[in-house]
């Protein structure tokens, strides 16, 4: 079917209809040999609750903006490449069903169908439009995605904070009213609870919602944007860590090995007097030479 469109005149019409539906603010789609392949109304779940947005199924790339007038008019297009996509069905909940995500290597999302039927004819298109791409290109799937955002409204408190645990640095004080009972963490730190005036903040690395002092640290990530971006202090450790160990590694491989040959001339052919002790003590030493599936609750620990 997508051969048979191609650089067809129904095919070309219907593009430039979509292009005029962004208008100024899309970025032209036409291109030899792509083909539009449907569209459709999905539910995107955003940060702070979910929207429908209108969505492009082209066979190589795949098109979503906000919808101003249906069919008329449409905003913030978004461009994904479709050799840059993978999915996953997800269960359904009592505020969305019909679920799955979209993930790539600079942003994940999740969106719903308003049927069963709905989801399995869309994630059939996709498949087999990734398929095409990946054996036309030879690349492989996506295989570290952009973690997507927890919404806003999924908790009411940091996902990272932490009980503070008592050590030999951190004493534990009775309180005036009663005892210290014989507990490893204090009896009265909670977890930091959002409101308005305790701004929700996203980690870019894992997508939890932290509060601001659980996630002062900022991260270069060059796959998800040329400037440093917010993390949280458990996965700003264990970038750094990483980073460590593949500059650790860098060096190690850049390093010159030195020879176990080291300081040896040739022989001139003549005999030597020296014994082969002696012969033996001129030569030097030898050289040695990242689902999902985890619950949040669990970082806790």
């Amino acid at each position: 079917m997508m051969d048979h469109l191609a650089n067809t005149e129904i095919n070309s019409q219907r593009i430039a209809a979509v292009e005029n539906c962004f208008g100024a603010s899309g970025q032209p789609l036409a291109l030899p040999g792509r083909v539009l392949l449907g569209e459709g109304i999905l539910t995107k779940e955003c940060r702070k609750k979910p929207k429908p947005r209108i969505f492009f199924l082209f066979n190589d790339i795949l098109v979503y903006g906000s919808i101003i007038i249906n069919k008329r008019k449409y905003n913030s297009q978004h461009i994904i490449p479709l050799e840059d996509v993978t999915l996953e069905t997800l269960p359904d909940t009592l505020q969305m069903k019909n679920r799955w995500m979209i993930k790539t290597s600079k942003k994940s999302f999740v969106v719903s169908a308003a049927s069963l039927t709905e989801r399995k004819e869309w994630i059939s298109h996709l498949e087999e439009c990734i398929k095409h791409l990946l054996s036309k290109t030879g690349r492989q799937p996506c295989r570290e995605p952009a973690a997507p955002w927890i919404p806003d409204k999924a908790t009411d408190i940091c996902m990272r904070c932490t009980h503070t645990k008592f050590s030999t640095l951190t004493c534990r004080h009775p309180c005036r009213k009663g005892t210290t009972a014989p507990r490893d963490i204090c009896m009265r730190c909670t977890h930091t609870k959002f409101s308005t005036l305790t701004r929700r903040h996203h980690c870019r690395k894992c997508g939890f919602v932290v509060c601001a002092d659980c996630s002062r640290q900022r991260f270069l990530m060059p796959r998800l944007s040329p400037k440093p971006l917010r993390v949280c202090n458990l996965c700003y450790r264990q970038l750094l860590a990483e980073k460590k160990k593949e500059a650790e590694a860098d060096r190690r491989q850049t390093e010159p090995i030195p020879s176990a040959m080291q300081g040896y001339e040739p022989s001139s052919g003549d005999d030597s007097d020296k014994s082969d002790d002696d012969k033996a003590e001129q030569w030097p030493a030898d050289t040695e030479f990242y689902t999902s599936q985890v619950s949040w609750s669990s970082f806790h620990s």
